[in-house]
């Protein structure tokens, strides 16, 4: 089996944070998103991973991935161009998958069981495709997936007004090769694109079985800036944390706080966990950070207040007062203003930024 991951979305809901790169390598307790999909595919023992590009991020991409060895896998770039729809990027993938079953992933989802599960469960039988779900709160926002009494998958609807379940389509397939032979007959839907739930439907139709898993354990789209917060909660609340950097006397610090080697907590600093922050970091005297906070790499706190917040590296963080909720972009500077207020601030900060608060 091989894997199909897709990072050729244009990261429209993270902007400003994606004017000057891809959503999918935002990171999230100070590992890009992607990693987590490419950590995934190869836990289940798939290891021929092609990656769909976009027009945007392509060389940022490539440079993280390259060949995919430092992963314990092959990578092989597939360029989709303008994003079509997912079917159209499943599509492109026809002579990399060849006869082969796969895994087809989306690079910008974070899903704390992984997809061996998935995979398994498609292997036991003869289906023409495999679904993960999950219930959510909002079905009209997604591709739902009605199914009858033995939880055999009778119909799925993109995003409809009145949703028969609320069993959502979690953005991790399996697929057999026929669906490419449904993905050739599939017409542009109301929005423009090839819907992959349309062929998956066709699928169905064709007497194919398609196969359903219903995922247990937190599952994240980190499509807007407050998913990547909310992932960075909970990748932090379930990752080992190791602490292997400088901590000087005089420093507090509590709970779990992954240090890299080369980063220090200084005298007078203060660090509740489960925190984490990147190399070359300096976290200084009179600086309060976490809980639930990354720090990125190359960055130098001094007596700021940062919580539940991710920095994704590269910045100078001096500003008095309390910063909450907010994702700084790589280079931000954030300093104080003549007249100081009190109140906590909730940022999202592009790249190369200046702000005084």
């Amino acid at each position: 089996m091989k894997g199909v991951l897709l990072s050729g979305g244009t990261g429209s809901r993270l902007r400003p944070i994606t004017h000057t790169g891809p959503k999918q390598l935002v990171p999230v307790a100070n590992k890009p998103v992607l990693e987590y999909a490419i950590e995934d595919l190869k836990e289940a023992g798939i290891t021929e991973i092609g990656v769909i590009l976009g027009n945007k991020g392509r060389d940022e991409i490539q440079e993280l991935l390259g060949d995919g060895s430092e992963y314990g896998v092959k990578i092989t770039y597939i360029i989709q161009g303008n994003p079509l729809g997912l079917a159209h990027a499943a599509g492109c993938a026809r002579d990399f998958v060849g006869d082969d079953d796969f895994v087809m992933y989306l690079g910008d989802n974070i899903l704390k069981s992984g997809v061996t599960s998935l995979v398994e469960s498609f292997e036991a039988g003869d289906y023409g495709a495999g679904i993960a779900l999950q219930e959510v709160d909002n079905p009209q926002a997604f591709g739902i997936a009605d199914v009858d009494d033995e939880d055999n998958v009778t119909e799925l609807i993109e995003k409809p007004d009145d949703p028969p379940t609320n069993l959502a389509l979690i953005g991790m397939y399996v697929f057999s090769p026929a669906v490419f032979d449904a993905i050739d007959d599939l017409e542009p839907s109301w929005r423009g694109e090839l819907e992959i739930t349309d062929a998956i439907q066709d699928l169905l139709e064709d007497g194919h079985e398609i196969d359903s898993h219903v995922v247990t354990g937190w599952w994240k789209d980190t499509g807007k800036p407050e998913d990547i917060l909310e992932a960075n909660r909970l990748v932090l609340e379930d990752e080992s944390l190791e602490t292997a950097g400088t901590i000087e006397t005089g420093a507090e610090v509590e709970g779990r706080v992954e240090l890299h080697e080369s980063a220090t907590i200084k005298d007078g600093a203060v660090v509740r966990g489960p925190v984490s922050i990147d190399k070359n970091t300096t976290i200084g005297s009179g600086a309060y950070v976490g809980p639930y906070t990354s720090i990125g790499a190359n960055s130098t706190l001094e007596s700021v207040h940062i919580e539940n917040s991710v920095v994704i590296g590269n910045s100078e963080l001096t500003a008095s007062g309390r910063i909450v909720d907010s994702l700084l972009g790589r280079n931000a500077n954030v300093e104080s203003a003549e007249e100081l207020l009190p109140e906590g601030r909730r940022l999202v900060v592009g790249e190369n930024s200046q702000l005084k608060l």
